[in-house]
């Protein structure tokens, strides 16, 4: 078995952040999210739910990029996600167009409010998600223009912004990047460096973030098992889709 790509190594991290997650859908958003959702049902997370994307829940999904001939084992109609939304039994995987130190999250405009640079997608689901359930992200480019001091707008509400009925289900954990695995553990809810990649030093991931990290107890992430590897390679992801998301 060949030593783990960075892309795998962000796959496996991004499975953990399911494998506590017991029986809830799970909604990955980008290839290595979906891999990472995948390779957590077939390990650590036999009981998460997936669907095919539209309203089927799947009990085994095919391949990243093919259609396969999947086995069923539900119906899953929009109307259901949100019940599940609305009462914390989905684990969702966003991105983040800008995100601060504290997890307040931006996917829908760059620039002043009355007028914006970039239109984005706008805030969707975003502010439901943050305050109703576990809330995790996945940058596949850190750097400076996604980790800022101030977000342009609040879609994801962050940690310092969770107060009253907004902070009673708030639980953002993790983000996930093509260098490292940041967490809120810091002061007062701040981000922390929880590990970097390997081959990725401290410093690096310190002069790709626009604010001042916490770094008292950075670990290295784990690598893939040989049997997760085996799992992506062969059967979650064999065209390698994982390696135009994050090319080695």
């Amino acid at each position: 078995m060949t030593v783990a790509s960075r892309a795998e190594v962000c796959a496996a991290a991004c499975a953990d952040s399911w494998s506590d997650a017991g029986e809830v859908l799970a909604s990955p958003f980008g290839v290595i999210p979906a891999l990472g959702a995948r390779l957590a049902k077939r390990t650590t997370a036999p009981d998460l739910l997936l669907t095919d994307g539209e309203a089927l829940l799947l009990a085994d999904p095919p391949p990243l990029g093919r259609a396969g001939d999947p086995v069923v084992e539900g119906w899953m109609p929009y109307r259901n996600v949100l019940d599940l939304l609305a009462g914390g039994r989905r684990r969702v995987m966003m991105g983040a167009t800008q995100v601060d130190r504290y997890g307040n999250q931006n996917i829908s405009r760059i620039g002043p409010w009355d007028r914006p640079r970039v239109q984005l997608i706008g805030v969707r689901g975003a502010p439901g998600n943050s305050v109703n359930h576990v809330t995790n992200y996945w940058v596949p480019r850190h750097g400076k223009r996604v980790f800022v001091e101030s977000v342009d707008l609040v879609c994801g509400v962050g940690h310092d912004r969770a107060t009253g009925a907004a902070g009673r289900f708030h639980d953002v954990r993790v983000v996930v990047t093509d260098l490292a695995v940041l967490d809120f553990a810091g002061p007062g809810g701040a981000m922390r460096l929880r590990s970097t990649h390997p081959g990725v030093s401290v410093r690096q991931v310190r002069e790709a973030t626009g604010f001042e990290l916490d770094t008292s107890a950075v670990e290295r992430t784990r690598t893939p098992t040989a049997r997760e590897l085996a799992l992506i390679r062969t059967e979650l992801d064999p065209d390698g889709l994982r390696e135009r998301e994050v090319p080695s």
